[in-house]
């Protein structure tokens, strides 16, 4: 019922489509269950009687009764067309725009490959089975009832073959559809793994070659091909036993219903177009079995793919604005007040173990710590990317969960680890920042981020970058993402080791221009020394914990891991001589 309501709720508009395209068939159906009535009467009272009045009049009603039928037909395609393209539409836009409002942790529940398929796969088996489906789901009931009903009154006696086959073919029909119907739902799992192994290779393409690995990424991608194409023959092979069963069992039927009926002309209990008229009923009674078979086939894997679209539609945010939000960020001051952190709740360790921290409007902060010692995980919860396992996480002086999301991510500009562009032009590219910014607020934040040096040559802010940011370098990249975040003016601007591409002396000039921006609270997290040494505190993070925090003069006079850092990296001793 729950997969019902759904298919219900995104037709929305389409309903009428569908409920005509409903009726089309139904009225359809109703004349063709009438056309066998009047050839049994063109025999007996036409043929057989040398009435030519008869047969014309019965002829043309059946031709009347056919070119009826074929029309709404016609109309029956375009509605149920419409309204499965309709509901397609929906329900792709609805995926898309509650894939928007996922958290972090909301993603983390999906693999990416996963949400591919159940945008494009899932939803295309849903409107094939509402264009494939909704004919035989309507004339197969109506025509077995109709037809049942018609040939009963024309002979009971050989109805009586049709009673005692049905239940079989029932029995037949539940046993395929529950050996099926889980097996699509494996075959939809490996077409995840498909296109998860289509993304990855696709993705890093340049490493396999560089590598020289295709043969290795065509071995395993052979494999899951493989692996789909068995599951697939496996499902199917399974499906198509739905035919011999009823063709056997229906043939035999009818058989023993040409048998019988042979009789009873012989007796004379039983007329020639009487006859002729109930096995008419007999081919749409075996037709009307065969789609009702079929759509249960069909429904099977089309309930499969609502039951996948219904989970991404039914998940939770985990992360959403409160009721009555705070609009505002009134300055870039952030504390973390005896925070810990873990990515999910069966977790046996926190990422972040009781953090402590302050760090003041319009400030530098440099974040140092070794690999997996929490630095990003930090940052992540000052814009609600995750929140916080327990304790309070502030901007501005108030909690992060009473801002509105939306008014919190516009103060808090954030240049990730994994840096991203998007096809199309520096300029497109940069308006993710300010779609309203002007071509000199752009080259501005260029100019600051140093991307300046490269702009030209790569056609201004009317450059392609090409697919993914292509098109440039990976120092490039940073720059430009770093000159997008810019353009936010943020109250707070995080760089999660934005730099890393960039060579020491335009680290260093990129540094200088942030300086000079007075009003905002900039937090660097970094694998070099150089690239915080100046910055107004310096925290250092051990195992999620916070080991030390203070100036580069404190920390180089008292603490360890600083001290371990700053030697490898810049001198040979503690002293300060570069090397």
């Amino acid at each position: 019922m729950d997969g019902v309501r759904l298919i219900a709720r995104y037709l929305g508009p389409y309903r009428r489509d569908f409920l005509l395209a409903v009726l089309c068939v139904a009225v359809e159906t109703s004349l063709e269950i009438f056309i066998p009535v009047l050839m049994a009467y063109v025999l007996d009272e036409g043929i057989m009687a040398g009435s030519l009045r008869t047969v014309l009049t019965g002829g043309a009603g059946m031709l009347v009764c056919a070119l009826i039928s074929l029309g709404l037909g016609f109309l029956y395609a375009r509605f149920s067309a419409r309204a499965a393209m309709g509901l397609g539409s929906r329900l792709r836009e609805a995926e898309y725009a509650h894939l928007q409002e996922f958290s972090f942790s909301n993603l983390d529940d999906f693999e990416s490959s996963s949400l591919v398929t159940r945008l494009t796969t899932d939803v295309t088996v849903i409107q094939n089975a509402l264009v494939s489906g909704t004919r035989p789901l309507v004339r197969g009931p109506v025509i077995l009832v109709m037809g049942l009903l018609c040939a009963a009154l024309m002979s009971a006696e050989l109805a009586v073959v049709f009673f005692a086959v049905i239940p079989v073919l029932a029995v037949a029909v539940f046993f395929v559809v529950r050996r099926v119907g889980p097996l699509y739902r494996v075959l939809q799992g490996v077409m995840d793994q498909l296109n998860d192994a289509l993304q990855e290779d696709l993705a890093a393409i340049r490493v396999i070659k560089a590598y020289v690995r295709e043969g290795h990424v065509a071995e395993r991608f052979a494999g899951v091909n493989g692996q789909l194409a068995s599951t697939a023959t496996r499902t199917f092979r399974t499906a198509v036993l739905n035919l011999p069963i009823f063709q056997a069992t229906m043939y035999t039927s009818c058989v023993g219903i040409m048998w019988l009926g042979g009789q009873m002309i012989l007796a004379g209990t039983l007329t020639v177009g009487t006859f002729t008229g109930f096995m008419s009923y007999v081919l749409q009674i075996v037709n009307s079995l065969m789609m009702i078979s079929n759509v249960f086939l069909l429904l099977a894997r089309a309930v499969t793919s609502v039951e996948r679209v219904g989970e991404v539609l039914d998940e939770k945010p985990t992360i959403a604005s409160p009721r009555q939000a705070v609009h505002e960020v009134r300055n870039g001051s952030v504390s973390f007040d005896h925070v810990s952190f873990k990515y999910a709740s069966t977790a046996e360790k926190n990422v972040l173990e009781d953090v402590c921290l302050d760090f003041a409007a319009g400030s530098t902060i440099g974040i140092l710590g070794g690999t997996g010692s929490g630095k990003s995980t930090l940052v992540q919860l000052i814009a609600r990317l995750y929140d916080a396992s327990s304790g309070t996480v502030r901007v501005g002086g108030r909690d992060v969960r009473d801002y509105d999301l939306a008014a919190l991510r516009d103060a808090v500009g954030v240049v990730l680890q994994k840096n991203v562009l998007f096809s199309g032009t520096v300029r497109e590219n940069l308006a993710w920042g300010d779609a309203a910014a002007s071509d000199a607020d752009m080259l501005e934040a260029c100019r600051l981020a140093c991307a300046d040096e490269f702009l030209e040559r790569i056609g201004g802010l009317d450059g392609d970058l090409g697919q993914g940011g292509a098109g440039v370098s990976g120092g490039q990249r940073q720059r430009l993402c770093i000159a997008r975040a810019l353009l936010k003016r943020p109250r707070v601007l995080i760089f999660d080791d934005s730099t890393s591409a960039v060579d020491m002396a335009t680290d260093a000039t990129i540094r200088a221009n942030l300086a000079t921006l007075k009003d905002v609270t900039k937090i660097v997290i970094a694998q070099r020394v150089a690239s915080v040494m100046d910055a107004d505190k310096i925290v250092v993070l051990d195992d999620g914990r916070v080991h030390a925090q203070g100036t580069h003069e404190e920390l180089l006079a008292s603490d360890p891991i600083y001290q371990e850092i700053y030697e490898s990296q810049i001198g040979s001793g503690i002293s300060g001589e570069v090397a």
